[in-house]
């Protein structure tokens, strides 16, 4: 039993290294694209696009050799929550192609404390003392780095705003949906 809790450790370690590495790897590649500096590549929809091929590629794979199976989704459900995860997708490559990386993982970071607004909003979510501190210091830290290396213009800022919204909406229907299938 000691070795399974141990193993098992050692896997979710392993799974958040390599979801850290792999996240900051694309975030950095994709900003290499797309400055100035590098390739000048400012078709950010086409890499959406790219994005979307391969994650589907994946998915495929994944499904074929039976590492996951697909689930049925109401075609409503599905074609909504299609549009605000592009909308998410498009809007941060847009926000990374026109802003810096600092103010790029300042907008991403911001996503706590807005899914707590919008949950308090649109479910009448109550949270403790604890959480309430935690997205105080998230947001204490967002301001703190907001006097680092920091570049933004009017349309990037636009498309943070898009991204950051339309994510934290994604996030939450994806939550609320995860919920109600496990009780139905």
């Amino acid at each position: 039993m000691e070795v399974e809790k141990e193993q098992s450790g050692l896997s979710d370690a392993g799974a958040w290294a390599l979801n850290v590495i792999s996240s900051v790897g694309v975030i950095m590649a994709n900003k290499k694209l797309m400055s100035s500096h590098g390739y000048a590549f400012s078709f950010a929809t086409t890499l959406t696009g790219c994005h979307f091929l391969v994650t589907a590629l994946v998915g495929a794979v994944s499904n074929a050799a039976g590492y996951t199976t697909s689930k049925h989704v109401p075609l409503w459900e599905l074609l909504r929550f299609s549009i605000v995860a592009n909308m998410s997708v498009t809007g941060l490559n847009l926000s990374l192609m026109l802003n810096s990386v600092g103010f790029y993982q300042i907008s991403k970071v911001s996503m706590i404390p807005v899914i707590c607004v919008m949950e308090w909003i649109l479910h009448d979510r109550k949270y403790t003392r604890e959480v309430k501190i935690a997205v105080i210091v998230v947001i204490i830290g967002v301001g703190v780095c907001t006097v680092t290396d920091v570049k933004v213009n009017a349309k990037g800022f636009l498309c943070a705003c898009i991204a950051v919204l339309s994510t934290s909406f994604q996030q939450i229907v994806r939550s609320y949906c995860n919920r109600t299938q496990t009780i139905l």
